[in-house]
């Protein structure tokens, strides 16, 4: 199968006198990911600590499998002092057409989501018969 990481694209420069900064741009960790491939597609493992799934975007679009996290604090209480940020999850995958997109599934346990991207049934290898 052909499954190929796509890259975030990369803002394009602009000369900086000529912009205004108003903001940081927003920081992304890549989740690590592990890809299997069986007789009846791809599996993705993807880790995803302390992502809900109230925090989960998985979508696909032309072609592109988007996975998208973001962990949502769990305590409460007035911050005093911090040395870890939360930071939001982001990757890309350009997937293969073989690929049937309308029965992706997606299942989030303890912060490894699992996709199971299925073969397109053209895609799926099949016994010929053989007549004697």
């Amino acid at each position: 199968m052909d499954t190929i990481e796509k890259t975030v694209p990369a803002a394009v420069a602009e000369d900086a006198a000529s912009r205004e900064v108003t903001r940081q741009p927003e920081r992304f960790a890549v989740p690590p990911v592990d890809i299997y491939e069986t007789a009846e597609g791809l599996v993705v493992l993807a880790d995803l600590p302390g992502v809900g799934k109230e925090g989960l975007s998985v979508q696909v679009e032309q072609g592109i499998l988007t996975i998208e996290g973001r962990q949502q604090p769990d305590t409460s209480g007035d911050l005093l002092h911090r040395e870890f940020a939360l930071v939001p999850f982001f990757r890309q995958f350009r997937i293969a057409e073989q690929i049937d997109t309308t029965r992706i599934r997606a299942a989030l346990k303890n912060g490894v989501l699992t996709l199971e991207l299925p073969k397109a049934e053209a895609a799926k290898p099949r016994q010929i018969p053989i007549d004697v």
